[in-house]
């Protein structure tokens, strides 16, 4: 993906997270596009192009919170791996939960990983830095075309 600029859809309600991981990504100097969605509907919207989105682009990777209003991740994540026309794309469960649970139903429904957000500014920094090291370096992706 070197020289590629990378398309990256953050679900994720918290304004401060959105924050942290456009800092991170940043300071990582991955070339990226990212786009921000509030929860699961709105990420299923973006996703299908339509309600607003019909000109969204196709994310070479999701960063899915869990916890959000209206559908939360579990839902949106099992939507997603069950619609071929999306499931081939990485979805990285980016929570605070460390619910066991959580992370059973993740996996359960196709995760290609689940991540802890750290609390501490400069961990939750290393992690967004390390995903985008790993599946947008390291990882072959799947084309979009």
């Amino acid at each position: 993906m070197e020289g590629k600029q990378i398309e990256i859809l953050l679900v994720e309600d918290s304004v401060g997270d959105v924050r942290l991981t456009q800092e991170g990504l940043k300071e990582a100097k991955i070339r990226n596009n990212l786009s921000v969605c509030k929860d699961g509907i709105e990420a299923l919207d973006f996703l299908r192009q339509k309600n607003g989105f019909e000109k969204s682009p196709r994310p070479d990777l999701i960063l899915l919170d869990l916890n959000m209003p209206r559908m939360g991740g579990q839902e949106c994540l099992e939507i997603i791996k069950q619609d071929p026309t999306l499931a081939t794309i990485p979805v990285v469960v980016l929570t605070t939960s460390q619910s066991e649970r959580d992370i059973m139903g993740s996996y359960q429904h196709h995760a290609n990983c689940y991540i802890t957000k750290p609390v501490d500014f400069e961990q939750f920094m290393k992690v967004v830095q390390s995903i985008g090291d790993f599946w947008l370096t390291v990882v072959k992706l799947p084309s979009t075309a």
